[in-house]
Parts: C-alpha cells; structure tokens; sequence
C-alpha cells in the first residue's frame, strides 16, 4: 500500500464505506463529517457503500451531503435528488392547497430506491436466513444478532465485537463457515458478519448505481471514481478501483484479505478519511 503523497488523480465521485471509516470508536465525530462536506461543497459527489440497514440508509440518504447510498452490502441503493416534472409538481401544488404556488420549472427532490429482489424473494430469503441465525447463536458462544438488525430488509449481521466482546478471528470464521454451509454470501465487516442470498455485493451495486443515475462508463468509473474503506468486506472494492484508499486500521486485517487498497492513510478511522478527503481535494483544481 502506497502513502497518500503517491496519489496524483483528480476525482469526481468518493464512494466510502462507514463503519470504522468514516467513524472512529463507532462515532461519527466532526472531523469526518466536515470532510464529508468539504467534499459536497467542493462539487464531489459522495456516495457510502455500507454494510448498514435500510433503516440507517433512507436517515443518510435524506440528511447527509451525500449524493445517494448503497445498503446492507449491495441489497439496494437510496436516492434522494430533485425531480422535474408536471406529474411530481402537480401533487405538491395539490398537497399544499395552490396548484398554481409552483413554477414548473422548480424542482422537488424525491427518494428514489433500488432493490435487488422483489419483495417475495426478500421474504423467502428472511426464513432461509432465520434459520442459519439460530445455528449460529446456539453453537457460536459470544454472539449476537447486530442491534440494527430490526431495521433491515436483505441480510442477517451478527455482532462479533460492536456491542459484544471481541471474539477470536477463529469464532468469526466459523461464523461465515455456517452462512456459506447454507449457501449464502458472508462478508466480515469490522463489527459484524453479514449474509445473504442472492447474486450482488458492494461491487455490483455500485457499479448499478453509477451507470444508472450518472450514465457512466467502464472507463468513466476507474477514472472518475475513489473509494475508501478498512476491512475484508470492502474487497470486492478494492480488487477493482485503482483510485482504493485505505483508513490505517485496514492493516489489522491485511493478513485476512487477497485484495488491499492501492493507497493508505496514516490515520484510523475517521481522522484517516479526512486525511484522504484532503489529498482528494487537494488534486481539485
């Protein structure tokens, strides 16, 4: 992995995980959120890719400065942009009581979701996953269902060190061992072991959201586009990007992964993100 001075690029698009990237000690502490900002104001488009729920999700989506989110590792992304259109300004003008309050030219921002699967296969999904829950509570001693768990829509998290004491690296294989005995995807996170089923990760779903709301390319995305994240589930991210950062507390699970980020931080967590959101805007102009 490279020091952020060896990084030459201008950006357009910042894609960035969440857990123990943009947060340090499971905070979202000032520093990386005014770095979210400097690079909203600055014309950059932000975009988390997380493994958090839904329910966190259409929260961010809203209120951050962000330009969309993907969720519960490549299950969906959120949208919140603004709208044109007669259609959508008619129902505030009716909603608000004056059809005629509004230009029609203004603009109204609306969510905007994509999901991977339609809401039978979701449900068929969620007994298939409740069965691999209680395996994996019952036989993995320290474990716990993620306390956001009841919020999302595509995929189990159990907890192996956010509200739990840290299990060993030998417990959290035998985690994913037992999602992927019932045929299901297993990512490990910094906090959790999340699984699914269905065809999709971080990866897929990015490239979904870029292509379909931006109208970018292959080439437009390797080009344009960063990302930055600290652990194995961030992978299928770093083996593609070659703009890939790393906050440094990735090196804590080097020996875990086959596919590291191109650059590093000196800094963990959400101090390291800011140190790379400098660099990042550094290269603007």
């Amino acid at each position: 992995m490279k020091n952020l001075s060896d990084f030459h690029s201008k950006i357009e698009f910042v894609l960035t995980d969440i857990d123990d990237t943009l947060t340090t000690d499971g905070q979202l502490e000032s520093q990386a959120y005014s770095a979210l900002w400097r690079l909203h104001d600055a014309g950059l488009k932000v975009i988390p890719i997380t493994g958090r729920p839904a329910g966190w999700c259409e929260m961010i989506a809203r209120m951050w400065p962000v330009a969309g989110v993907v969720g519960e590792n490549g299950g969906f992304y959120f949208r919140y942009a603004a709208l044109v259109g007669d259609s959508v300004i008619g129902k505030k003008s009716a909603a608000s009581g004056n059809p005629d309050s509004n230009s029609p030219n203004e603009k109204i921002k609306k969510m905007q979701r994509w999901f991977f699967a339609d809401e039978k296969f979701i449900k068929e999904n969620k007994l298939k996953l409740s069965v691999i829950e209680n395996e994996v509570l019952s036989s993995v001693k320290g474990t716990a269902l993620a306390s956001d768990q009841f919020c999302r829509l595509m995929d189990l998290a159990i907890d192996f060190c956010e509200d739990v004491p840290a299990l060993p690296d030998s417990e959290v294989t035998r985690i994913v061992q037992i999602f992927e005995k019932h045929g299901a995807h297993a990512k490990v996170s910094s906090i959790h072991v999340n699984g699914w089923f269905g065809d999709y990760d971080k990866l897929s779903t990015s490239y979904r959201f870029l292509k379909t709301e931006f109208g970018l390319t292959e080439s437009d995305i390797l080009a344009k586009c960063a990302f930055v994240g600290d652990s194995p589930n961030d992978e299928p991210m770093f083996s593609r990007f070659p703009h890939s950062f790393g906050v440094a507390n990735v090196k804590k699970f080097s020996s875990r992964m086959k596919s590291l980020p191109t650059y590093v931080s000196e800094s963990e967590g959400g101090d390291g993100f800011s140190e790379i959101a400098d660099r990042i805007l550094h290269l603007k102009d």
